[in-house]
């Protein structure tokens, strides 16, 4: 497949650019990182508010929008400081244009959300690029649900024609991938894939687990994987885990097989509560930085090809420097500014 064709309708914003900062990713042999968990930290630290925590509200306010650009400098002061790559994400994760009515907004209001994410990242990524090399624009597209209890599985035509809008948006504006994060099950992580490859851009599948290392939905991360790949001829650049504990999928990613070359990135959860104990928590459960880092170089060891490295819910700074230097990327002293 060639995942750089120019969609229909759609006129790419820098091909070249954007193919060769996909291909430093995918010979990296010293993984990017990402940030941690955006939204436990706008919520629940930072004390912003918006119903279901859709943080692509709060792009509408501006003492948000600081808070926001001040956590992401956080991040990328952390990968000049280690020097690596960087997956920048936008913050539209509840951006499906199924969420609208729930969030009392127009389907029209949530795509113009979208775009603007776009052109906020891209800020931020302007003021960081002259530091930190390559540095990925990555449009982060949610489940249409519930990502901790799908109330119903998808099947793949639904996906896609839910999320086409939001990620055409994404096509028109420029990001360089599109990543399908915490997908509860294949029907959907299937749809978000063929809709961006229709529109001209790479995908990475991201699926969340239980505590027993399964999709919500029962499938193991192995059949989850090989069904995504059949149904789309081998459609997304690679494969992640997020929104689990290292505890919860450890022993899921015990292979030899194939399939584990296919992950690429993890980004885990600091705590190891359930996600029907974490959608009940009320306070913020950030684990055990160090022990976050720790279990994150036993995982660096049985993924091959890990390539980015990030954090998801309760997860901060410390967390990933922690897995930075249990992976002999450690920052040195000095090198701790933000930019």
């Amino acid at each position: 497949m060639n995942y750089f064709a120019k969609p229909k309708g759609i006129e790419p914003v820098d091909e070249a650019a954007n193919a060769a900062r996909i291909q430093s990713l995918l010979t990296t042999t010293r993984p990017f990182l990402s940030d941690g968990g955006f939204e436990t930290s706008l919520f629940f630290i930072d004390g912003f508010e918006a119903p279901e925590f859709a943080a692509i509200l709060l792009m509408n306010d501006p003492e948000a929008r600081r808070a926001m650009s001040a956590y992401f400098d956080r991040f990328l002061a952390q990968a000049e400081a280690t020097r690596t790559g960087f997956i920048l994400d936008t913050a539209t994760w509840r951006g499906c244009i199924e969420w609208a009515p729930r969030l009392g907004i127009t389907t029209s209001d949530m795509i113009c959300l979208s775009r603007d994410a776009v052109t906020f990242a891209k800020g931020i990524r302007t003021k960081w690029e002259s530091r930190v090399s390559p540095i990925l624009l990555n449009g982060v597209v949610g489940p249409a649900g519930d990502g901790y209890a799908p109330e119903m599985k998808l099947d793949s035509a639904l996906a896609q024609s839910l999320h086409t809008p939001q990620i055409d948006a994404f096509a028109e504006e420029g990001v360089d991938t599109v990543s399908a994060i915490t997908m509860t099950h294949v029907g959907e992580a299937v749809g978000i894939a063929r809709a961006s490859f229709l529109a001209g851009l790479p995908v990475v599948v991201s699926f969340t687990v239980e505590t027993d290392g399964r999709l919500p939905s029962g499938e193991t991360l192995r059949e989850a994987i090989y069904q995504t790949d059949l149904e789309t001829a081998g459609a997304p650049i690679y494969y992640m885990v997020n929104c689990a504990h290292p505890d919860h999928f450890r022993d899921a990613i015990r292979s030899e097989e194939p399939w584990i070359n296919r992950i690429r990135g993890v980004r885990a959860n600091a705590s190891r509560l359930s996600h029907a104990e974490l959608d009940e928590a009320e306070e913020l459960d950030d684990g055990n930085p160090e022990e976050f880092g720790q279990l994150h170089g036993e995982l660096a060891r049985m993924l091959p090809n890990l390539a980015v490295l990030g954090g998801c819910c309760g997860t901060d700074r410390r967390h990933i420097e922690h897995a930075c230097q249990a992976l002999g990327m450690g920052e040195t002293e000095g090198e701790r500014d933000v930019g």
